[in-house]
């Protein structure tokens, strides 16, 4: 027989909810080709509960559309800003009044950090920004500061989970990176100082994909390998990594500095490992851990965490690899992926997806079926990816077993839905044919494109690693 809950236990749920939502925010970036309007996205933050949001720059059409929406804000400065921002206090000022100052009136912008740049120390970056990064730093807190609003607003640097290591392959080994341990300890001097958080991005599914030997268990949370160190016993990468840097802060000789996770997600596409049931299985956990309120081993209690991300972005590099552009819970359009349940009670549903979503005509581009000799279509092929987006099409995707008229469809398809269905999209030298019959095949997706709220980004030259990859399935099949 069903029992009815208690007043008791009703208001623990709703306890507990309240405090995971607090706990809880989200990523929303922006590299997409058609973007879905600001103010559909806040719409959709707020009806699924989500308190806290962090931005890659401080654009305000986007900033300005959180305006009265009750949401958290870390708006950022990009890392191309670093340099002119290091160089004069002056530039920092005026940042601080152009993205922050003037978006604080009655019923304006909660804004509660300033992220200046983004993985600024990444070693792929050559020490590009190791010099501007911590000048800019303290002329935006020092900005804030004088702006009146520094008690409030605080100026921190989301960092990679490899500026810290442990030669012990364990938590208690943690330190800096050697080659930047001088300069990670005024910085987190600095952030102590300031009562500014350190930011850092964690991500069990990059373990699992760079190191072929990880053992898979430890990515998620819910058991099947652990190890111990100095009598802890740690059952997944997120708490190891988390109190790696926990020894590292205590090394730096600040062991109660303030952490946030800045991104921690799992993408569902452009990998074997990356698909819905990982990411559904990754959520699941992780939000269940979060509901606990256990934190990790060294820093027990709620923890502060930004999922990466609320939506895809179609226009990421790839060069880290082809899940760049599927990291969202929702898709390009604002669509859910699967059912989640943020709160961590285990009652998954679909999330809310976006409301006012405009679509272009139900049309597809596809190979024409009079083509028989279809090795004259690679080169079309290749230009297409190299103007799109293939990577569903990679090892272990969403579409990787369509046979090869199925892979140049799709290609065709991508494109043309990149440029708005324009017809001369569709064309590649005769080799194409719009159809309104839905072009999808099985788990694989023919998207129609929507309506853009904003221009469409520039594409780079560094889809071009997809257009080699294109080339190489062609001599495969």
């Amino acid at each position: 027989m069903a029992r009815a809950l208690s007043p008791t236990w009703v208001f623990a749920i709703i306890l507990v909810s309240a405090n995971l939502a607090d706990a809880i925010g989200v990523n929303w970036g922006t590299q997409s080709s058609h973007l879905i309007h600001p103010s559909i996205v806040v719409g959709m933050l707020k009806d699924n509960g989500i308190k806290k949001v962090k931005l890659f720059d401080a654009d305000s059409w986007t900033v300005s559309a959180l305006a009265g929406s009750g949401i958290e804000v870390m708006v950022a400065i990009p890392n191309n800003q670093l340099v002119h921002l290091s160089g004069s206090y002056s530039h920092a000022k005026d940042w601080v009044k152009e993205n922050v100052t003037k978006h604080l009136y009655s019923g304006g912008v909660d804004i509660r950090y300033v992220a200046v740049g983004n993985e600024p120390f990444l070693t792929a970056y050559n020490g590009t920004y190791m010099k501007p990064t911590f000048p800019a730093l303290k002329n935006i807190q020092k900005a804030l500061d004088e702006a009146g609003v520094g008690n409030k607003i605080k100026a921190t640097i989301p960092l990679n989970a490899d500026v810290y290591e442990s030669a012990s392959n364990k938590p208690s080994g943690g330190d800096f990176r050697k080659d930047m341990k001088s300069l990670m300890v005024q910085i987190v001097q600095f952030l102590h100082s300031n009562d500014a958080p350190f930011v850092v991005n964690i991500y069990p599914f990059l373990s699992l994909y760079l190191n072929p030997n990880f053992p898979f268990d430890f990515a998620f949370f819910d058991g099947g390998s652990s190890i111990t160190d100095k009598g802890v016993q740690y059952s997944n990468v997120f708490d190891a990594n988390y109190d790696t840097l926990v020894w590292t802060l205590k090394k730096a000789g600040v062991p109660d500095l303030k952490i946030i996770v800045g991104e921690n997600g799992w993408p569902t596409d452009g990998d074997k490992n990356a698909n819905v049931q990982y990411a559904r299985k990754f959520y699941d956990g992780f939000f269940k851990k979060m509901a606990n309120n256990k934190g990790t081993p060294l820093r027990p209690g709620k923890l502060d965490v930004y999922l990466f991300s609320f939506i895809d972005e179609d226009m990421k590099s790839i060069d880290p690899g082809r899940f760049e552009r599927h990291w969202g819970i929702f898709r390009y359009d604002g669509q859910p992926k699967f059912e989640i349940d943020f709160t961590g009670q285990g009652n998954d549903k679909f999330p809310v997806a976006a409301k006012g979503v405009q679509y272009l005509p139900s049309q597809w581009c596809v190979l024409n079926n009079d083509v028989k000799n279809i090795s004259v279509v690679a080169p079309d092929v290749d230009y297409a990816c190299s103007n799109s987006d293939c990577t569903s099409l990679g090892y272990g995707s969403s579409c990787n077993k369509l046979d090869t008229r199925g892979n140049i469809s799709y290609a065709f398809n991508m494109y043309f839905q990149m440029n708005d269905q324009d017809v001369q999209a569709c064309d590649f030298n005769g080799l194409a044919k719009r159809v309104t019959q839905n072009a999808s095949q099985g788990n694989c997706l023919f998207p129609i494109q929507i309506m853009s709220a904003g221009e469409r980004l520039k594409l780079g030259s560094r889809a071009g690693a997809v257009a080699g990859f294109l080339l190489i399935l062609f001599a495969l099949l």
